[in-house]
């Protein structure tokens, strides 16, 4: 079993403890370190490479959000997970936008403590159960996903041969029909579907046509609306 490195920044003390003695019950968690906001948190994550940060939102001798902000520059893999008995509409999508993969209550229960930690390690974002089916809910899903498309967006470096492929999948061609219309061996055609899939960080060639289409019907309306201020 893969043991999750966690550090934790938290200014009280009290609490601080609490969360160490929890996490030291369960093998897979490992706290490395658990420190007040007063340490250089830049540095310690530099030395110990925590796979998760556990952060208070409401540090006193630190902006946490510029915190966030200057964690997520300098260490772009790490995961970040704030805390907070229950944080207001802004600061959710502003933390999201920033780089948090996770929200805890602070009144959670150890087993929510627990699953929030391990799904957020796995790569999935987290954010509380009161939160959902409200407003909030709709702020957090419209910056993950303004979240989710830039960072596809920025990943797509495409060759020659993978950008033609992509056209002819969004027209609904099989891979017979493309490796025909480029005359290219169908292994090869595969591998390009591969390497697509991967770069878009998508599943399914479905998805690349999905992207595609939407991609260009977004690239319609921007010029609709540039004529109409034009007239």
């Amino acid at each position: 079993m893969m043991t999750i490195r966690l550090m934790i920044i938290e200014d009280n003390k009290l609490l601080r403890e609490g969360l160490k003695a929890m996490f030291k019950e369960h093998a897979e968690f490992q706290v490395i370190a658990a420190l007040s906001d007063k340490i250089n948190v830049l540095e310690k994550i530099r030395e110990l490479k925590p796979d998760i940060l556990l952060l208070d939102i409401g540090l006193v001798n630190h902006n946490s959000l510029r915190l966030v902000k200057s964690l997520k520059k300098k260490f772009p893999e790490l995961k970040m997970i704030v805390m907070d008995l229950l944080p207001i509409q802004s600061d959710i999508k502003q933390f999201i936008e920033d780089g948090v993969t996770g929200f805890i209550l602070k009144d959670a229960t150890t087993e929510e403590f627990m699953d929030t930690i391990r799904r957020v390690a796995k790569g999935e974002k987290i954010f509380p159960s009161q939160l959902h089916g409200s407003l909030v809910s709709e702020i957090v899903d419209d910056a993950v996903n303004e979240l989710m498309d830039s960072k596809l967006i920025e990943s797509i470096r495409m060759t020659d041969n993978e950008k033609k492929i992509i056209d002819l999948i969004s027209t609904g061609l099989t891979d017979e029909q493309i490796s025909k219309n480029l005359t290219m061996e169908i292994p090869l055609v595969k591998s390009h579907i591969d390497n697509i899939l991967e770069k878009m960080s998508l599943n399914t060639r479905v998805q690349i046509a999905v992207y595609k289409n939407s991609e260009e019907e977004s690239v319609k309306l921007s010029g609709n609306k540039s004529k109409d201020l034009k007239k």
